[in-house]
């Protein structure tokens, strides 16, 4: 079985781009007021989701492993 990740967006930072939604339209969605919202807290490892992650201009996505909170995006320094 593969990773998985727990899934996070800091509203507090999202500007509402939309990006994530264009990159991963099954991992992410925009509320009323444009903020983004994972449509799952916990999902399976996939590129398209580390892409919205990557691609977020405000770097407002956080990607987590499962089970050890180790970083996945952004990654550690």
């Amino acid at each position: 079985m593969g990773d998985r990740w727990h899934v996070e967006v800091d509203r507090g930072v999202c500007i509402g781009s939309g990006m994530c939604v264009t990159s991963a339209p099954e991992g992410f969605r925009l509320d009323t007021a444009r903020q983004s919202h994972p449509q799952q807290s916990e999902t399976d490892a996939s590129e398209e989701i580390l892409a919205a992650a990557e691609g977020c201009p405000v770097e407002a996505i956080t990607l987590t492993l499962l089970g050890s909170g180790e970083s996945v995006y952004p990654p550690d320094d």
